[in-house]
């Protein structure tokens, strides 16, 4: 990605506060001083709307407007505020990247976005290959067919007690397409359990995802 303004060192920084509530003025300081000082470029990350960390418009703007923001990473999970947000976004900042990292969205964002920064980039990505040219296109029937085709992945791997738990799946799939030789996780992660291997197992043989170097993705 190249940044508007002077090219500086490559690299893509996603800086993020911790504080739930936050100084007006501090995110957009944050996000100049890492420009400034290190030339990374950076990502504008938009927090859940259910942390109560999220940007209003008016700081998300502020951000995607200063030199050396380059996209942002979208993950508000409220689609009345994405509805809303995101095409003021594009018109004050035209050249912003926009990505969905929207997991459980993945359908209603497609038509708006440039790219995603979802787990499925690692467990499923010629599929979001796929899904996102689909979007790009406007072409829903398309991107319907894809997202069902990815629904027992999105069921097995996503719909699970927490996002913790997510994790340990993702890495269960990458054993599944032949990526890693074992799921092995540090604490204070948990396994699964041999019945949601055999689960998350399933769930890519019944989307037709195989494993790497093999036919990857059976034709529908």
């Amino acid at each position: 990605m190249q940044g508007r303004g002077r090219d500086r060192r490559p690299g893509l920084s996603e800086p993020r506060l911790a504080a739930f509530r936050l100084q007006k003025g501090a995110p957009q300081d944050r996000y100049k001083a890492i420009w400034q000082e290190s030339g990374l470029q950076c990502i504008l990350f938009q927090y859940p709307d259910a942390t109560k960390a999220s940007y209003d418009l008016d700081t998300q703007i502020d951000i995607a407007t200063q030199e050396g923001v380059v996209a942002t990473k979208n993950g508000v999970r409220n689609m009345k505020r994405w509805y809303v947000e995101i095409p003021e976004l594009k018109k004050a900042a035209p050249e912003l990247q926009v990505l969905s990292c929207h997991d459980e969205w993945l359908l209603p964002t497609m038509f708006d976005v440039d790219g995603l920064l979802v787990g499925y980039g690692n467990i499923a990505p010629e599929l979001l290959v796929q899904l996102i040219a689909a979007g790009k296109a406007q072409d829903y029937p398309e991107a319907r067919r894809i997202f069902e085709q990815l629904l027992p992945i999105t069921r097995a791997v996503y719909h699970r007690g927490s996002h913790m738990e997510g994790t340990v799946a993702l890495k269960l799939g990458l054993v599944k397409r032949g990526v890693l030789d074992h799921a092995t996780i540090r604490e204070p992660l948990k396994n699964l359990g041999e019945a949601a291997e055999r689960q998350i197992f399933e769930a890519f043989d019944a989307a037709g995802v195989g494993s790497v170097g093999s036919s990857a993705i059976a034709a529908e």
